[in-house]
C-alpha cells in the first residue's frame, strides 16, 4: 500500500485535521496566546490520558461492529465501569476513604471489568440468541447505566457521588524518564496509559495479523462463508460483544479510578458522552484500532485545549471554550461519511448447519 494511495483514500480526514489545527493556531494567534503555553509536554501528557477511556471504549465498539454486532451501549457499559470500579474498591478497603491503599484501586479496577462482563453476557444474549433490536438494546443500556450509576451511588454513599477514593499512581521509570519530552509523555505517566497503548498494538495485530481476527471479519462481512469454512459465527459475535462490554467498563474504570479520584453520578455522569464518542472515534478511524486510537487522542487534545484556553486568561466565556471537543466531534462526523460499514452489521445471523 503506497503513501500516495493512503492519502488519497484519507484525504477527507486529513483535511479535517488540517483545519482543526490551523483553527487552533488561528484562535491562538488572534488572542494573542503564546502556543508554547499551550502545546507543552504536560499537554500532550494528560491529551493521552484524557484519550484512554474514549480509545478502549472505541476498541471495543470497533470489534463488536468488526463481527457484525452494533454495541451503541458502550456509553452505559462505561457507566457501569466507572460506579463499579469505585464501589468495589471501597468494598475491599473496609468502606473507609483514608484506608485506600493502591492495591485496592487496582482490585477495583478488575473488579469493574470481571462485572462489566457479566453484564455483558446477559446483553449478548439478548441479540444473538434472542435477536433483538440492537439499537434498542444498546439504546437501554446506556438508560440503566444512567440510572444504575447513581442508584448504586445512593445506596453505598447516600448522595449521587462516592467520597474521594484517590486514584492509581502514576510510575515513573528510572533513567528513561529523563528523556526530554517521551520520558514526560510515556516513562513518567500512569501505567494505565501504558496499558492502553498496548492495548490498541495487541488489537491491531490480533484483528489483522491472526486468524482470530480474520474470523471476526468475516463474521461481520460474509458470515455464510465463515460458517462453510466449519466457524461457530455466533460463538465468534458472541465473543466480540463481551470482549466490547470488558473494554467500555475497562475505560469508565480508569475514568473513575485511574484519571478521577471517585464516581460522580450527577447529570450524565462523569463519563458524560465519553462512549458516545468512542463510537465517532472507531468510525472515523475506520474500524482501525490505531486509527481509533489517534482519533481518541483528537478529542482527548481538543478538550486539553479548551481547559487550557481557560487557565491563560483567554478573554472568552468558558461555555464557549467547553463547547470545542462537541465542535470537533460534529466535524468528524462530517468526515464519516466515506467509512465502510461491515456488509453484515447488525444482521441476525443463524447457521443452516
Amino acid at each position: 500500500m503506497s503513501v500516495a494511495g493512503t492519502i488519497r483514500r484519507n484525504r477527507l480526514r486529513l483535511g479535517v485535521l488540517v483545519v482543526a489545527l490551523v483553527a487552533a493556531l488561528a484562535v491562538a494567534v488572534w488572542r494573542d496566546v503564546a502556543l508554547t503555553a499551550l502545546l507543552t509536554t504536560g499537554f500532550v501528557e494528560r491529551s493521552i490520558r484524557a484519550a484512554t477511556p474514549i480509545a478502549l471504549a472505541a476498541i471495543g465498539g470497533l470489534y463488536a461492529e468488526k463481527s457484525g454486532v452494533f454495541n451503541i451501549g458502550l456509553e452505559g457499559f462505561m457507566i457501569f465501569g466507572a460506579v463499579n470500579a469505585v464501589a468495589v474498591t471501597w468494598l475491599v478497603s473496609g468502606g473507609t476513604a483514608g484506608t485506600v491503599t493502591q492495591t485496592d484501586l487496582w482490585i477495583g479496577l478488575v473488579g469493574a471489568v470481571v462485572l462489566s462482563v457479566l453484564y455483558t453476557v446477559v446483553f449478548a444474549i439478548i441479540l444473538l440468541r434472542y435477536e433483538a433490536s440492537q439499537i434498542v438494546a444498546g439504546l437501554a443500556v446506556w438508560i440503566l447505566g444512567l440510572g444504575f450509576g447513581p442508584f448504586t451511588a445512593v445506596v453505598i454513599w447516600g448522595s449521587q457521588s462516592s467520597p474521594r477514593v484517590g486514584r492509581i499512581d502514576a510510575v515513573s521509570v528510572p533513567g528513561l524518564a529523563e528523556i526530554p519530552f517521551l520520558g514526560d509523555v510515556f516513562f513518567d505517566t500512569s501505567p494505565l496509559v501504558v496499558l492502553t497503548l498496548l492495548l490498541v498494538a495487541a488489537a491491531w495485530v490480533f484483528l489483522y495479523r491472526t486468524r482470530y481476527g480474520y474470523w471476526l471479519q468475516a463474521a461481520g462481512e460474509n458470515p455464510e462463508a465463515l460458517d462453510t469454512a466449519g466457524v461457530n459465527v455466533s460463538r465468534v459475535r458472541y465473543a466480540a460483544v463481551i470482549f466490547s462490554g470488558a473494554m467500555a467498563g475497562l475505560g469508565g474504570a480508569v475514568l473513575s479510578v485511574g484519571l478521577s479520584s471517585g464516581f460522580v453520578g450527577g447529570g450524565l455522569t462523569m463519563v458524560d458522552g465519553r462512549g458516545w464518542i468512542g463510537i465517532v472515534a472507531y468510525l472515523f478511524g475506520n474500524y482501525n484500532p490505531v486509527g481509533a486510537f489517534g482519533a481518541a487522542l483528537l478529542f482527548g487534545a481538543a478538550d486539553m485545549f479548551q481547559i487550557q484556553l481557560q487557565t491563560i486568561n483567554v478573554d472568552v466565556p468558558a461555555t464557549l471554550t467547553g463547547l470545542l471537543p462537541y465542535v470537533v466531534v460534529i466535524i468528524v462526523l462530517a468526515a464519516y461519511g466515506r467509512t465502510r460499514m461491515p456488509a453484515r452489521v447488525g444482521e441476525p445471523y443463524e447457521s443452516e448447519n
